[in-house]
């Protein structure tokens, strides 16, 4: 374990890793109070926290409470990816950010790792979470950590039809894996993908994608469907970044043929948003003629909630989607989801006809079908809406809580405890 002093450390390195080392130390008085707990260490480590993060380690830190110190290790507070606000802590848990203020991929390499090193082993981390396997960073050190005696977990949604696969990249991935004693994961396809690249099934655990249904709720200001807003007034949804996988192109053709179809219509279709072919998307609606798509930006998390609050239903066409947790979201407003078959939330939060219809990611006229029935029958729309309720507890943050704790106990050679009555 490093000790609280890093000089013998630094003397004699270059310059840029004394530069490294003087950020590790500037962080040790954040992760001092967290030393202080008197419970073994649960880390859970992401590139940086948006709010489904910190959704999830105040559950877990619920849970854990009196049993374990629960902590969030944020590498920095920006990404190139999402366009979050700066995320705040939380209540029942300690949550640190290695490099504030500054985008993940400025972060150099070797200065990254010397500081999630030097946090990981100041907490005595019993229990290590972490998300991008991939990253060097990443799986140096949580191989060095598993030399310590640490439990290491990997958390991931990827699933084998997200790409195609090429089986020297595959086996090569197997090695990748070497330092993860379990792992944490989104959905059963996700389960069966770890279990070909020969993870032990007993070691896998679901529950990985949640979000905090209390928080949504809250955010939204109105009553979950089918109360709150009337069907009538209610506007089709697309919550995704503007990127070539989200497939939005398919979602404007679908909204063209049900405008064709329901003539006079005033439904809209809001695309919620941004990235690199918002400009493309824009010009492809106007050569539609289709007045009635709103297009309305990036959303932070409480737009989001009011934005499904008044929505009909959520679509989300996807041809690669790990997850889609705005899948959780949806449910925990009540919203019938339209989903494309590729999304990785279809295994554990959609059911056709029970809370929304699946589709291919081509077929946009299946699309416009579905869209059609939920606009014109309002009793179809209302029994998809109560559907809901049967996936809300798989949705919501609890039930990523309880998947570690039952990994826990699982490594530490306890019984792990049932999963919660109604949850699959």
């Amino acid at each position: 374990m490093l000790p609280r002093s890093h000089a013998h450390l630094r003397a004699g390195l270059k310059p840029w890793a004394r530069s490294g080392m003087r950020d590790v130390e500037q962080r040790e008085d954040k992760v001092a109070a967290a030393v202080a707990g008197q419970h073994p260490a649960v880390l859970f480590i992401w590139d940086r926290f948006g709010p489904y993060h910190v959704d999830r380690c105040e559950a877990a830190g619920r849970l854990l409470s009196g049993r374990f110190d629960v902590t969030g290790v944020e590498i920095a507070s920006f990404d190139d990816i999402y366009r979050w606000k700066k995320s705040a802590g939380g209540h029942d848990f300690t949550k640190i950010t290695l490099f504030p203020n500054v985008r993940r991929l400025s972060v150099n390499p070797l200065r990254c790792w010397l500081s999630l090193m030097a946090a990981c082993l100041r907490l005595r981390a019993r229990y290590v979470f972490a998300c991008n396997y991939e990253d060097p960073v990443i799986f140096f050190a949580m191989l060095i950590l598993r030399m310590t005696g640490a439990k290491i977990v990997v958390m991931q949604d990827s699933k084998f039809d997200d790409k195609p696969r090429r089986l020297p990249w595959e086996f090569l991935k197997r090695l990748i894996y070497a330092p993860y004693h379990a792992a944490l994961v989104a959905s059963t396809r996700s389960a069966e993908y770890l279990a070909f690249l020969g993870f032990r099934r007993d070691r896998i655990f679901i529950g990985y994608d949640t979000v905090s249904v209390e928080r949504i709720r809250t955010l939204s200001q109105t009553a979950p469907a089918p109360g709150g807003v009337p069907h009538a007034d209610r506007h089709f949804t697309v919550i995704a970044r503007f990127v070539p996988k989200k497939n939005l192109r398919l979602a404007l053709d679908a909204y063209a043929r049900f405008v064709a179809q329901n003539p006079g219509t005033t439904r809209e279709l809001h695309l919620c948003g941004a990235g690199d072919l918002e400009q493309e998307l824009k010009e492809h609606a106007a050569r539609l003629g289709l007045s009635g798509v709103r297009f309305r930006g990036f959303l932070q998390e409480a737009a989001i909630a009011s934005t499904l609050g008044s929505t009909l239903a959520l679509i989300l066409p996807s041809i690669e989607e790990q997850f889609g947790l705005v899948i959780n979201e949806a449910v925990a407003m009540g919203v019938p989801v339209l989903l494309s078959d590729n999304c990785g939330a279809r295994d554990m939060l959609v059911r056709t006809a029970v809370n929304g219809y699946i589709f291919e990611p081509d077929n946009s006229d299946g699309l416009a079908h579905f869209m059609s029935m939920l606009a014109n029958d309002a009793a179809e729309w209302e029994r998809l809406c109560r559907g809901n309720g049967r996936f809300v507890q798989v949705s919501d943050t609890g039930y990523f809580a309880q998947a570690v704790e039952r990994v826990i106990a699982t490594l530490s050679g306890r019984r792990p405890p049932r999963i919660e009555e109604g949850q699959p």
